[in-house]
């Protein structure tokens, strides 16, 4: 009864939430069970050009170290502020949702390159958090009972929290940097006199993801309290 019940919430995750936040999870449980180790996962251009690893260029996004607190916060971040761009703004839009992980994941890819990250999944995940907060400018926050804000502020808030931590800040700024880059693209420039659209996502996205029925009962997460807290 409840693997049913289990199953059935997970199937109810919109799809590309479910497959990223499931192959972080099952990534970090092989490094975990030591079928696998980090060494075959981080990023390396060097590898990747000279012996052909390419498998690189997507396993650096979904190792968060070990299961500890870092990887729980991360993963809760993830799989919350994924999940309500892909049911907000992106609903019904699968295939923009998924150019969006493309473009992000390409620009960290290359700025990645010249900051010398081996692992870019945190910077994903604020580029995540940043796109939502600028999307919901109104949304009053509570960080853990202590801080309130505005929505906007939440980037700059968990780089302050990881500076706290003694994490470098270099992947959030990272994730800031590529978030606000895709959100002028997509939500400012397109707005302004003389602006256009640059970013299109390609037909062949549209042909895989995008699907013309809307489901009317369908109840999207709730925003009210995002990042879980009260």
């Amino acid at each position: 009864m409840a693997y049913q019940t289990f199953q059935q919430e997970y199937l109810q995750i919109p799809v590309v939430t479910r497959a990223y936040t499931t192959a972080c999870v099952l990534t970090t449980a092989a490094v975990q069970l030591e079928l696998i180790t980090p060494f075959q996962l981080y990023f390396n251009p060097d590898l990747i050009l000279r012996n052909y690893q390419v498998w690189r260029l997507i396993t650096n996004f979904l190792f968060f170290g070990p299961v500890g607190f870092n990887f729980l916060f991360n993963m809760i971040f993830l799989y919350r502020y994924c999940r309500m761009l892909e049911e907000g703004s992106f609903r019904g839009r699968t295939a923009d949702f998924v150019f969006m992980f493309l473009f992000g994941g390409l620009l960290m890819t290359i700025f990645g390159t010249f900051v010398s990250l081996v692992f870019l999944g945190q910077a994903f995940t604020i580029m995540l958090v940043y796109v939502w907060s600028r999307r919901n400018p109104n949304v009053r926050m509570n960080f853990f009972g202590l801080l309130n804000f505005q929505a906007p502020f939440l980037p700059w808030v968990l780089m302050g929290f990881s500076l706290l931590l003694g994490n470098s800040i270099i992947v959030d700024l990272l994730g800031i940097a590529v978030g606000h880059v895709y959100f002028f693209l997509e939500d400012v420039f397109p707005n302004q006199p003389g602006g256009g659209r640059w970013l299109k996502t390609p037909f062949f996205l549209k042909m895989l993801f995008d699907t013309p029925e809307e489901d009317a009962n369908y109840n999207p997460l709730p925003e009210e309290r995002p990042g879980g807290f009260a």
